[in-house]
């Protein structure tokens, strides 16, 4: 990202408990995806479906919530790599985007691989939508650069479409955290970048996220990115108590504001994600019994994210073309898929990411700030 983390006085303590936090969230986020993806794209929730539908129904709508979490997230640790202290400027923001790019793509792009093989091989044992066809040669090179929503071409795979958006916000903040250094005065330095972020937050939360034909944009969703920007600056424990308030009013405000207008669950979701990590980095810390468990589940969440879709594509495939269609045996199914994509995430973390990221790294190179994936 974009070189070694500044960190506030006295805040290292604050971290710790936000990362323990961070972990749990993000833990529990991606098996949501998971499960979301396997209840949605079935076919095996669907003949599973009869043994719980209120269960089976809510994964496949409401469990996609989970991504605000990512979002969420993905804001606080950008605000903490780029902006730490709230001011203006960003050192080397080519850099920065540059080193962005390498840490989202090269291991997405083995993903995609995965999943062009998933699919030819799914396609040999059943006929579905959740099916791609063959890529071409330009479909596969706008997922490389990570813009394929944006150029109107078919995703490969289920959540491609969220690692594009994470690229895309990271790089807004660059862009806009950099600009602010040319419009700040000495007397105003400070609240310029919040001020900034109100504007940016209120347009998409206004605007942008009202309207669905955005949804292939960073706009659409920089509201919850920003809320998770505004939760880092006033999580800083060095700030003074009206500096605090200040900057909870400029989350709040203009938040439940566009709710009042037009309520919608994600980002009231957004927002509670955000006061949690604010509480937590302000508050007696956090039950840390588990946190060993918690860092492993949140460092392979990104790879269990990247690898899980291929993995269930097949075994839907196996199920529909070997397995009786007993609701029963379809459950155990879904079961399977569930534990092999935890599984398959754990070796893709090990074997292909890790690998990855040491060969990619720019030196120098110490934040790890992706909203999925994050080194404690």
């Amino acid at each position: 990202m974009s070189g070694a983390v500044a960190v506030a006085p006295g805040s290292a303590g604050a971290q710790d408990k936000q990362y323990v936090l961070i972990n749990l969230l993000k833990a529990v986020a991606a098996q949501l995806i998971v499960l979301h993806h396997l209840a949605f794209y079935g076919p095996m929730a669907d003949h599973a479906r009869v043994l719980a539908p209120e269960v089976f129904d809510w994964l496949a709508g409401d469990a996609r919530i989970a991504v605000q979490v990512f979002l969420v997230i993905g804001g606080f640790l950008a605000a903490k790599s780029l902006a730490p202290n709230g001011l203006p400027g960003v050192s080397h923001p080519l850099q920065a985007i540059v080193r962005r790019y390498i840490k989202l793509a090269p291991p997405f792009l083995v993903a995609m691989l995965l999943a062009i093989g998933a699919s030819a091989l799914a396609n040999m044992w059943m006929t579905h939508s959740s099916i791609s066809a063959s890529p071409t040669f330009a479909q596969f090179s706008a997922h490389a650069v990570l813009i394929h929503d944006l150029l109107g071409y078919e995703a490969l795979s289920a959540g491609a479409w969220y690692v594009a958006i994470d690229f895309q916000l990271y790089a807004l903040m660059v862009l806009l955290f950099s600009s602010c250094d040319y419009f700040a005065s000495v007397r105003l330095r400070s609240w310029v970048m919040p001020i900034m972020m109100t504007a940016v937050v209120s347009s998409s939360l206004f605007f942008f996220n009202r309207e669905p034909s955005w949804d292939i944009s960073a706009f659409y969703f920089v509201g919850s990115y920003g809320l998770g920007v505004f939760a880092w600056w006033a999580s800083d424990p060095t700030r003074s108590s009206q500096t605090v308030n200040s900057l909870l009013s400029m989350l709040l405000l203009p938040t439940l504001a566009a709710l009042a207008v037009d309520f919608r669950i994600r980002i009231a979701t957004a927002l509670v994600v955000s006061f949690l990590l604010f509480i937590f980095g302000r508050s007696a810390p956090f039950a840390s019994k588990g946190a060993k468990f918690l860092k492993t589940a949140g460092n392979i969440s990104y790879s269990v994210f990247l690898a899980h879709f291929p993995i269930c594509l097949v075994i839907n495939a196996a199920f529909t073309r070997f397995v009786n269609v007993e609701p029963h045996l379809q459950a155990l199914g879904v079961l399977t898929a569930w534990m092999a994509s935890i599984a398959i995430g754990a070796l893709f973390h090990r074997w292909v990411e890790r690998p990855l990221s040491r060969l990619f790294t720019i030196r120098g190179d110490k934040a790890n700030t992706t909203g999925l994936l994050i080194k404690s």
